[in-house]
């Protein structure tokens, strides 16, 4: 076929003819336009009723990285409402959680904090130590807490759910789906609502550091907005559960698979404020299995970060032309991605009827980028102080067969679980014990920024 182009070129024909095939084998020679993989899954759920309102792939599975959190803060809230624990009892700083990877806060072995304080920093700074702390602290052990965790999911119907670690670390073994957390979300939120105004905090001072949580942006620029919890390694990519309240009635969203923090603020917002306009629908109780592998190792190489100009035609609350951008979607069970039909917009920073805004120095302005996408800010940014004093109060060990679980001091560090293969289609109804399998985790970090939710340095585990 080349050749006949070729000779097509070479043979001697009218002008403009020439000019058509010049320009067509130039277009076949311009390198493929970048794809970025979609969104993975989502779903919008009444809070009270559990209607679902929208969803996508909602059983898929995923790997749900540090909303593993929530269900380590559900367990925490039930050991205080069974009287197992208070808001002051103490937790301790292991070397086996001090052992673990940032996000941490950092604490020496041997530091003893507040559950209240532990459970803040858990929360919003989402730090593994601290998770792996308050693990050891409820169930006398983490591998004891994990299976605490897994017996959880099951009385709760989360079908296409498997932990094996507190804080939601690589591990491809893993997995939840959006549907699972979001019945999980819904227990913390009609369960616990003594606890709701952890989940609305945009960040937390622990003595001269300030710690901000990396869903403030969502927390203080829409409207109601309550939390709940974010999270990030590079094979899920950016997860969320948010939840807004308006008129008396909670919405919430479970997003999975962002690529950056804007898109994932932006879209949790349109499908809060979709999910008002909304009513009805089959409950997510109805919901079970599990469909659908997790991605790929390395999701978020495959995943780059959408430009300002593709946040703003996606999400821009103005009216603009839907010539400007589309999406063809395509099957992500098989590594599917996004291909743009139509071409970008061009640099000079128009998108339709808007105009990309700019800081003085000619590079985007980034705040003005969220006031279209998200919406303006609707209340100062705080950090709340958070105590870290000893308290003298202990948990009381958790009970196994009648036998108390005591309450760990100072272990050495223990080998942690690594990956397994990615091929969890479905989940058994018993979660074997945590066993150790020297197979590759998925990267923590993509090597890039994140814009609201910032990379910490890498630091391996030993």
């Amino acid at each position: 076929m080349f050749r006949s182009v070729v000779a097509a070129l070479l043979a001697p024909v009218r002008p403009v003819r020439s000019f058509a095939l010049w320009a067509g084998l130039a277009m076949l020679a311009l390198p493929a336009a970048p794809a970025r993989a979609d969104i993975g899954a989502w779903i919008v759920v009444d809070m009270e009723s559990g209607a679902v309102l929208d969803q996508k792939q909602a059983l898929r599975q995923w790997y749900p990285a540090s909303i593993t959190k929530l269900m380590t803060a559900y367990l925490t809230f039930k050991a205080i409402r069974e009287g197992r624990a208070t808001p002051q009892s103490a937790v301790t700083i292991s070397a086996n959680a001090h052992a673990e990877p940032p996000s941490k806060m950092g604490f020496k072995p041997g530091t003893r904090i507040s559950l209240e304080s532990a459970l803040k920093m858990l929360i919003v700074k989402s730090a593994n130590d601290v998770a792996v702390a308050v693990a050891e602290s409820i169930g006398g052990s983490e591998p004891a807490f994990i299976q605490m965790m897994n017996a959880e999911a099951r009385r709760l119907g989360m079908s296409a759910t498997r932990f094996v670690n507190p804080h939601g670390l690589p591990d491809n073994r893993q997995v939840s789906s959006a549907r699972d957390l979001a019945v999980l979300a819904r227990a913390v939120w009609r369960e616990f609502p003594e606890y709701r105004s952890y989940f609305n905090l945009v960040g937390i001072r622990v003595g001269k550091k300030a710690l901000r949580s990396a869903n403030r942006e969502f927390l203080l620029r829409v409207q109601g907005a309550n939390g709940m919890k974010t999270g990030y390694i590079c094979n899920s990519g950016l997860n969320v559960v948010v939840s807004a309240t308006r008129g008396g009635r909670t919405v919430m969203a479970v997003i999975l698979g962002a690529a950056s923090g804007v898109e994932r603020a932006a879209k949790a917002r349109v499908l809060i404020d979709d999910g008002f306009k909304a009513r009805g629908g089959r409950s997510v109780d109805q919901l079970t299995g599990a469909a659908g592998k997790p991605p790929a190792d390395g999701y978020c190489k495959r995943n780059s970060r959408p430009e300002a100009e593709e946040l703003m035609a996606a999400f821009a609350k103005k009216t603009r032309s839907s010539s400007i951008l589309s999406f063809a979607r395509g099957d992500l069970n098989s590594g599917g991605i996004r291909r743009s039909i139509v071409a970008a917009p061009a640099s000079s920073g128009q998108v339709g009827s808007l105009t990309v805004p700019l800081r003085a120095d000619g590079k985007t302005d980034w705040a003005k980028v969220m006031d279209t996408v998200i919406g303006p800010r609707l209340r100062d940014y705080q950090a709340v102080p958070v105590s870290t004093s000893a308290p003298s109060a202990a948990i009381a060990p958790q009970v196994v067969d009648g036998t108390p679980v005591p309450v760990p001091g100072t272990p050495k560090p223990v080998a942690k679980p690594l990956a397994a293969a990615a091929g969890l289609a479905s989940v058994p109804a018993v979660a074997a014990p945590v066993a150790q399998q020297p197979a590759k985790p998925g990267a923590i970090f993509r090597g890039e920024p994140l814009l609201i939710a910032p990379i910490p340095p890498q630091n391996p585990r030993p």
